[in-house]
């Protein structure tokens, strides 16, 4: 990563990102790379501009795991230390504004209108996070709809953003914000739900590690309104659900009962049936666009929801 090195040859620079590094070498699903790169498919960008665009929508996308991270106070991500709670706060939230101003210095060097776009998706994604932040500190449950427009916000900034940058070297000019937008949808609802019933976790925890639960819904520990708890809000399992997500606990056997109440409330049934029909209409826009195979083969390994 050459980009992250000081030109005088000091190496500061790259103990000052240690933070990014860290959690960039992180393994990663394929399929993440894959969804980005599937976008040429109907761009067809040259190869040296995709892999630029990808490598800057990745580092954006870093910056806002580490940022993500500090909001919920996590402490692990894939097994791992999150990159505050191995670096301490003060040099992870430097490094995050030291990243942003990379991206940007990136983008001006790839293409004239690139910063007016990262500046865009940009905004667009800290608004949704800025949003999910305040209801959830505030314990404020958010419509269904409002919800939709934070987390499509959220995520779009980094699809978009990759999408719109490699189609500044395309030249098919088709509008795609509205099939970005229910990508990004998708993907965070399918993130809510594994969130849940993510079996592996489960399996990894026990009574016995009460007070570690891992990874198993770790989005109740950080007191978050995702679509099975908005869902359960007006069944009657709300009393008790809400109890449990005001704890903002990381006691297994409570977590486990809470899973059982959004069971019962049909709330887990409710995400799976919203997942089913976002997936096909996402089918259905591909085929409009006249087909895509790389994405369409992305869709299918994003269909593991169905197993957990």
């Amino acid at each position: 990563m050459s980009f992250l090195n000081s030109k005088s040859g000091d190496d500061m620079e790259e103990k000052i990102l240690l933070p990014y590094t860290h959690i960039k070498k992180l393994p990663t699903k394929e399929w993440r790379r894959n969804m980005k790169t599937s976008f040429n498919y109907w761009l067809r960008v040259p190869q040296d501009k995709m892999e630029e665009v990808v490598d800057i929508t990745e580092m954006f996308y870093v910056c806002t795991v580490i940022e993500d991270d500090i909001l919920d106070g996590t402490k692990l991500r894939r097994g791992v230390p999150t990159a505050h709670s191995t670096f301490g706060l003060p040099l992870t939230v430097n490094s995050i504004a030291h990243l942003l101003l990379l991206v940007l210095q990136r983008c001006t060097q790839l293409h004239p209108k690139a910063a007016l776009i990262f500046s865009e998706e940009g905004l667009e994604l800290f608004r949704g996070q800025g949003a999910e932040v305040y209801t959830r500190d505030n314990f404020i449950c958010p419509t269904e709809e409002d919800y939709m427009t934070t987390q499509a916000k959220k995520l779009r900034g980094i699809f978009n953003l990759c999408f719109r940058l490699m189609q500044l070297f395309s030249d098919d000019k088709t509008d795609y914000s509205d099939f970005v937008v229910k990508l990004s949808m998708y993907f965070q609802m399918r993130g809510d739900y594994c969130n849940i019933c993510n079996s592996k976790a489960l399996q990894e925890c026990s009574p016995s590690t009460n007070q570690n639960s891992g990874d198993f819904y770790d989005d109740l520990t950080e007191g978050k309104f995702t679509l099975p708890i908005i869902h359960a809000t007006k069944t009657s399992k709300r009393d008790a659900i809400l109890n449990i997500l005001k704890q903002k606990t990381n006691d297994f056997t409570l977590k486990q009962y809470c899973v059982s109440l959004l069971e019962q409330a049909g709330s887990l049934q409710y995400t799976r049936d919203v997942l089913t029909k976002l997936d096909s209409e996402l089918r259905d826009e591909i085929k409009k666009f006249g087909g895509n195979p790389p994405l369409e083969a992305v869709l299918d390994d994003l269909l593991s929801w169905r197993d957990t």
